[in-house]
């Protein structure tokens, strides 16, 4: 079997205070995140007591996991795992980078976010041209707010061209975008156009639940980070009974880690295996859309 996981455990906090961001600047105590630390381990145990089976990670947490050793040590021990094909995480790039160095450098990707309101282009930059160097598959983004445009622009300029820069919409603002920001968009990300939908998803068939689960801290099991009803927990010895073909609940899906996997919109044929970090198969060629 191979099982995709979005893991998120009880990190609830981060370095960094954008505005639309419940967790902006939220901090936590060293009891809470002693408990996620110890989730977090038990779940990379788990992992490692389960080599019959093959596993796709990608971390998603509320806040900057990397800024804590034990994510990075995470990651380093999963991608020297020989049953696990990918492990990658959601980043805002705060880190140091020096710990990649022991990681197997081709299950490791990142999914880097540039936040201009705090963070200088330059120092985000030299973050991405030093995981370049090093050889490590990533994807950078910035949230698509018109009043970036320039520094989205600056930095598309300045990264090599075989990086993808995606554009995160903001779905609240999308009917207020003007034609001139939807093209300006659409230059930077050509796969823009696909982030802006809220997808029909009731009825229809997806892959979470089956091969894809989202898992939290308890190792409860989900099908997805946005139905909450739970499917079962990876600590149960049966786990596997409970993944099987689900059809959506939610009438709608509009976020990128959701719709990615309802069969209908075929996305797997555009991101191919790099499906978790954001990075379309066919990035070398400009005219993807």
């Amino acid at each position: 079997m191979h099982l995709t996981i979005l893991y998120r455990g009880p990190l609830m906090s981060c370095n960094y205070g954008c505005e639309y961001c419940p967790f902006a600047k939220r901090q936590q105590s060293p009891k809470e995140l002693a408990v996620d630390k110890q989730a977090l381990e038990r779940f990379t145990d788990w992992i490692a007591q389960h080599p019959q089976n093959r596993f796709s990670i990608l971390f998603t947490p509320w806040g900057e996991a990397l800024i804590h050793q034990w994510y990075q040590q995470a990651l380093i021990r999963l991608t020297q795992m020989p049953h696990v094909n990918k492990a990658a995480i959601q980043t805002n790039l705060s880190c140091q980078l020096d710990w990649v160095a022991k990681c197997n450098k081709n299950r490791l990707a990142l999914w880097a976010t540039f936040h201009p309101e705090w963070v200088s282009r330059q120092r985000f930059l030299a973050k991405c041209l030093e995981l370049d160097k090093r050889g490590i598959r990533f994807s950078t983004g910035v949230v698509g707010f018109p009043q970036f445009k320039d520094e989205i622009a600056a930095l598309r300029y300045e990264l090599p061209q075989h990086i993808y820069l995606w554009i995160n919409a903001v779905k609240r603002e999308i009917g207020n975008l003007s034609k001139e920001d939807m093209n300006f968009f659409k230059s930077i990300d050509p796969l823009f156009q696909i982030n802006i939908h809220h997808y029909p998803s009731f009825g229809y068939a997806c892959r979470a639940g089956k091969s894809v689960i989202s898992v939290d801290g308890d190792g409860t099991m989900r099908r997805c980070h946005f139905i909450k009803e739970p499917i079962g927990n990876i600590y149960d010895p049966k786990f596997e009974e409970a993944l099987y073909d689900r059809a959506c609940t939610n009438d709608t899906c509009y976020c990128h880690i959701g719709y990615v996997h309802l069969e209908y919109l075929e996305l797997d044929k555009v991101f191919g295996n790099s499906i978790l970090e954001r990075i379309p198969v066919d990035w070398a060629n400009p005219d993807i859309v």
